[in-house]
């Protein structure tokens, strides 16, 4: 099943789908955004493998030391995405894309492997019970939703930065801390910003363009998080029908 797969490098990204947008046309300006992110990323040991067919199947992770995320740990890899969608799952894919991953940290003698999740299954993180099927343990939460899930090779753990614990900023105003590795973000931020402009709403975009920035977000953080009231809602992508059920709710 190997030779299915391929990674993105600075050689093919140009000419490979981005597996998560393959389909829609209102995201390229995602697409390319992530392309040009990804290219950095890719110096440093970031890793984007997909299955080479057209279709929703891949996985992404990085050096925990250079992951756009509120972790922290000593010579862990961090699992972004990892994605099956479709007529494509229950052919062992995800098992495939994970072991890859696992082969590839122990070859590189890492400590371990870790994926922020949930307690229940939530979109956009990664699945809790399949994770913990391959070994994985909860290492740190945040309130009773959010955790950390760790596949330790040598007893050590990462954790959530002090930070990520907060949960709350000063201001009420609808606030949105969003990154530049989803392809999904540039037209979510757009619907978002129009249906806030229609309806006399005060929202405030923050931008995640950096590492620092990454590491130090006030919440839980894998490339987007919603605050309203000062209290955190959501890493759930908001377009314009589901920040309406938000604010309604």
């Amino acid at each position: 099943m190997q030779e299915q797969f391929i990674n993105l490098t600075l050689e093919n990204i140009e000419n490979e789908h981005l597996c998560c947008a393959i389909a829609d046309k209102k995201h390229q300006a995602g697409v390319d955004i992530k392309k040009e992110w990804l290219k950095a990323r890719i110096k440093e040991g970031h890793v984007f493998r997909k299955l080479n067919q057209k279709g929703k199947v891949f996985i992404e992770y990085a050096p925990l030391e250079t992951a756009w995320v509120p972790v922290e740990g000593d010579n862990y890899i961090y699992i972004y995405c990892l994605w099956v969608s479709g007529s494509f799952k229950e052919k062992g894919y995800g098992k495939e894309l994970l072991q890859y991953c696992i082969q590839e940290a122990k070859d590189k003698k890492k400590s371990g492997i870790c994926v922020i999740s949930s307690n229940k299954k939530k979109p956009f993180l990664s699945d809790k019970k399949f994770m913990e099927k391959h070994g994985f343990k909860v290492v740190d939460s945040i309130g009773k939703e959010y955790e950390l899930l760790a596949l330790s090779f040598d007893g050590s753990n990462p954790k959530f930065r002090n930070d990520a614990k907060k949960q709350t900023i000063e201001s009420k105003e609808l606030t949105v801390y969003y990154g530049l590795q989803c392809p999904y973000i540039p037209n979510c931020i757009e619907q978002i910003k129009a249906y806030c402009y229609n309806n006399e709403i005060k929202i405030n975009t923050i931008k995640i363009d950096t590492l620092e920035k990454a590491k130090n977000v006030p919440c839980i953080f894998n490339n987007w998080a919603v605050f309203y009231n000062r209290e955190f809602k959501t890493v759930h992508l908001l377009n314009e029908g589901y920040l309406k059920k938000m604010l309604e709710a």
